[in-house]
């Protein structure tokens, strides 16, 4: 049994919202979920994605987080060691992208792990960013090789991967065990996540109508199509609903409390969780009542922090 990531703690995620704490920072804290004010999560932003992954013959979870603030941008490669007897239980690799010069996009650094080499390659030359978020949408790749097998591989350019690093690919992929990611907006809030075993990456946009004649509200598309509607958004401002993503079912979760009522510089919470909920009883349900999440707490899940700018 592994221990569970702190990025994957959905209770913990809705206890700190609920209890005012304002987000979570764009830096390699957002691995261990600890706090930002909203000032600096306004200034940057940030993804979080957590792999179960076997290296060594081990099974490990590998996390994976993409930086991006106005002067600088990152990814770091993080491996959990528990019980190794260390003082630190995570090995870190952080690379900094620098867009000047042009070959530091370009690389190969290595670390060890219980006495074994591992090599991380990585191109991200022609690799092309969505303008809300760190982390390439394509043209790139990243690869973790322990072994002389790619043991994690990132991006659209695995063959390339393989061929650099001249290394077969591992026979037990990895699996994403959770994903985090911080977006900033106005109105409107973009992102990618997986959400089922038929397609890699889903887009997801949320957007909002807080101000003018009309009452509050909100919907949710994914890949260009809404599947939740919520108007009086006041009255509304926590929930879920199961919506279907490519006929399979995904637990959908909001809290914007903040958005209503603490006005620009808030932030709001969204859970994706692929699978339908499990049949509980009603009184026992809901945000006042744990996460709001069901099911099994080692699943899946996509947590969504979208802070709303001036």
């Amino acid at each position: 049994m592994h221990k569970r990531s702190k990025s994957c703690e959905p209770s913990r995620q809705m206890d700190e919202q609920r209890a005012g704490i304002n987000g979570v920072t764009a830096s390699d804290d957002s691995i261990t979920g600890k706090a930002a004010s909203s000032s600096s999560a306004t200034a940057q932003c940030s993804t979080v994605t957590v792999y179960l992954t076997k290296i060594n013959g081990v099974q490990r979870l590998v996390t994976v987080v993409w930086h991006k603030s106005i002067i600088n941008q990152s990814f770091t490669i993080s491996i959990d060691r528990p019980g190794d007897g260390s003082d630190d239980e995570t090995l870190s690799l952080k690379v900094e992208l620098k867009p000047w010069p042009f070959w530091s996009k370009k690389g190969l650094k290595s670390l060890f792990l219980d006495g074994h080499r591992l090599d991380v390659f990585w191109d991200l030359r022609s690799a092309k960013f969505a303008t809300s978020s760190p982390e390439p949408a394509c043209g790139y790749y990243v690869a973790l090789v322990s072994q002389d097998e790619v043991v994690l591989t990132l991006g659209d350019l695995k063959k390339d991967a393989y061929k650099r690093s001249k290394c077969r690919p591992t026979l037990e992929e990895a699996m994403p065990v959770c994903r985090r990611e911080v977006v900033l907006g106005r109105r409107s809030f973009t992102a990618r996540a997986w959400l089922d075993a038929g397609k890699p990456n889903h887009d997801i946009v949320i957007e909002s109508m807080l101000a003018g004649p009309r009452e509050p509200e909100m919907s949710i598309a994914v890949d260009g199509r809404v599947l939740v509607q919520v108007k009086n958004l006041q009255w509304k401002f926590r929930g879920n609903e199961t919506v279907l993503v490519e006929e399979a079912p995904v637990q959908v979760l909001w809290d914007v409390h903040d958005w209503i009522f603490a006005g620009p510089g808030a932030q709001a919470v969204f859970i994706f969780k692929p699978g339908a909920p499990p049949e509980v009883d009603d009184s026992t349900a809901g945000w006042e009542h744990g996460s709001g999440i069901h099911g099994d707490p080692a699943d899946y899940s996509f947590f969504l922090h979208a802070w709303k700018t001036e």
